[in-house]
């Protein structure tokens, strides 16, 4: 299968040529442009998920052979979840190849965070399959890098964080509330206040509501930190 220039740049970026091209193509297609003869990523991106985790799980394991379960889980949710993968699918451009069609070009596609992870992992399983387990997960190593290294002792995210914080000191989960929102629609930012029972609150703004809230909380938390050590 002859593929294009762009395709050839990304494998270059990736750092794996596919014996099977129509592995990555299919990894790149979202369910917009999907045809009966087109299929969508989504298929592979639900295995690239459980290779991404088997990778992260031992990688976790390994390094650190006196951390509990209960250290772990944070650790490794801290590297799977969307946010990372999006993060590691801008570090290799990937938006730049993705097979949009026309409604989700036109409203951002390419930037979208959800749209982003998951062909990062749709690219996962398609390495997986074109060359087996263990090339897939040494890809994965390197595209993670230092990631793995500096994941916290302590990688709940800031919601989850925060929450606890609240409920140990019985106060109500926090509050949080849409202040404003602006830009347009296909790049939207949102401003998020997170309120505590006790009155603390702090704002953040972001690209989706999610990130906003996850910002909002840890900068809350940081706050709280240096007022009661």
């Amino acid at each position: 299968m002859k593929i294009s220039a762009d395709i050839q740049a990304f494998q270059a970026r990736l750092g794996h040529e596919f014996s099977q091209p129509e592995l990555l193509l299919r990894a790149l297609t979202h369910s917009s442009i999907s045809s009966p003869t087109r299929p969508d990523n989504q298929r592979l991106e639900f295995l690239g998920d459980r290779v991404l985790g088997l990778t992260m799980a031992e990688a976790l394991f390994e390094a650190d052979k006196s951390a509990s379960e209960g250290q772990l889980a944070p650790r490794f949710n801290a590297l799977v979840r969307k946010e990372t993968c999006a993060d590691v699918a801008r570090q290799i451009d990937l938006g730049a190849v993705l097979k949009l069609g026309r409604s989700e070009m036109m409203s951002g596609g390419r930037r979208k965070e959800a749209l982003l992870a998951d062909a990062m992992e749709a690219v996962i399983a398609a390495v997986y399959r074109d060359a087996g387990f263990d090339v897939a997960k040494a890809l994965v190593r390197r595209l993670w890098g230092k990631r793995i290294d500096r994941v916290e002792d302590d990688a709940r995210d800031p919601k989850t964080a925060l929450q606890e914080w609240a409920q140990a000191r019985g106060q109500k989960p926090p509050q949080y509330t849409e202040v404003s929102r602006k830009g347009p629609d296909h790049a939207p930012v949102f401003t998020i206040e997170v309120t505590l029972e006790s009155g603390e609150a702090e704002r953040s703004e972001a690209n989706s509501k999610r990130q906003a809230e996850q910002a909002a909380a840890k900068a809350l938390l940081q706050k709280l930190e240096a007022a009661h050590g």
